[in-house]
């Protein structure tokens, strides 16, 4: 029994790092890409600086939404997924 909550411990934290990589390549390439992007629009039309720089905040305001979401998954997977599954385990072997 010992042999299987440390697997579910683990499998959790393994979990949780995998959520938090690959949470965070998205939003990191996604805000670069949209961050370059309005400095080249700046920088061919310098009077739309406000309209551009207002739009792109709001869009990777939006994107950094995943990385949230990934840290909310977790931040679930090392506080409460361990004691819920060490929970089903003990009650299946009653």
């Amino acid at each position: 029994m010992e042999i299987a909550i440390g697997i579910i411990l683990g499998c959790c934290a393994v979990g949780a790092g995998l959520c938090m990589g690959i949470g965070a390549i998205g939003p990191g390439i996604g805000e670069g890409h949209a961050v370059a992007n309005a400095c080249e629009a700046i920088g061919r039309q310098p009077e739309s600086k406000g309209a551009v720089t207002s739009t792109m905040i709001m869009g990777c305001a939006i994107s950094e939404t995943t990385g949230i979401y990934s840290l909310v998954i977790a931040i679930l997977l090392i506080f409460v997924a361990p004691s819920t599954f060490i929970n089903i385990l003990v009650n299946a072997i009653k």
